[in-house]
């Protein structure tokens, strides 16, 4: 909560010795509420950290309580934890559900949790995988944010945010299932915007380029404009404070973004057709 406090000048009287006080005006500010999905590691940590400082009450949400407990102990604010797997839909409703109770709808939803496994077609146990994939990427990012839709939309307010990828931009090699995922993140996340028009809910999609975290940890390649997750967060927070529908982070991995989406697949092909690949494990 912040004070500010503003001082109207005297009015001047006609009796001197009557000379109004000045009037303290006093503007209360309301902490921000804010949901995030994968809040233990990467950029959901970050996140956490950076909504923190401005005191806003937190919700997090991640498959590892201790992490979420570890978070929760560092933050100065008001963080309620709830371990769960975003594919469980009943376990995110509870959730949601239970921080609406406790502290009203949130101002913002993030669905960050994600993942990123190498995966190959002609391998018949990556099947699951890219099940697991599409569940968590895409599927997570409609749990996250349907307990929260009904509440926000009936108070005109309030920005549900999906951290989707470049990745989603062309198909990249060994990697199928998550450039598919977050391809089709970027469409839902579109679906939706273009569904809540004139509702007052926002809905903002960031598209990530290269952000130093567990998950790209094991990445076999150059990463070009690789950004830390505290930077990403940052950046992310003021693309989120200013209400843009559509980003890429960092801005020169938003050229390289274009310029893949353009390029001819004749020209595609030969570039990436030996670029090397994520590796594949079980999920």
């Amino acid at each position: 909560m912040g004070l500010f406090l503003k001082s109207e000048a005297p009015s001047i009287s006609p009796q001197p010795s009557c000379r109004a006080q000045p009037r303290i005006m006093i503007a209360v500010r309301q902490a921000q509420r804010v949901i995030i999905t994968g809040a233990t590691s990467g950029i959901g940590a970050a996140l956490g950290r950076r909504y923190a400082r401005q005191g806003a009450t937190l919700g997090l949400i991640a498959r590892r309580k201790p992490g979420l407990e570890q978070l929760a102990r560092e933050l100065p604010v008001v963080s309620e934890i709830y371990p769960l797997d975003v594919r469980d839909s009943a376990a995110v409703a509870a959730a949601g559900h239970e921080f609406v109770a406790r502290h009203g709808a949130p101002d913002i939803v993030i669905a960050n949790a994600g993942v990123s496994v190498g995966t190959l077609t002609d391998h018949a146990d990556d099947t699951r995988v890219f099940e697991d994939v599409i569940d968590i990427n895409v599927i997570g990012v409609v749990n996250t944010f349907q307990p929260f839709l009904a509440r926000m939309r009936e108070e005109r307010r309030g920005s549900l945010v999906g951290i989707a990828s470049v990745a989603g931009y062309r198909g990249l090699p060994g990697a199928a299932a998550y450039s598919a995922s977050k391809a089709a993140a970027i469409a839902y996340l579109e679906s939706l915007r273009v569904e809540l028009t004139g509702s007052g809910v926002k809905v903002i999609t960031i598209c990530p380029g290269y952000v130093a975290t567990p998950m790209t940890a094991e990445n076999p390649y150059p990463m070009p404009f690789l950004m830390s997750a505290d930077a990403a967060a940052e950046k992310i927070g003021a693309i989120i404070a200013r209400g843009s529908s559509y980003a890429v982070i960092p801005w020169q991995m938003a050229i390289v973004a274009r310029c893949l989406r353009v390029m001819p697949n004749w020209l595609y092909d030969l570039l990436f057709a030996r670029a090397p690949r994520k590796p594949r494990r079980p999920f």
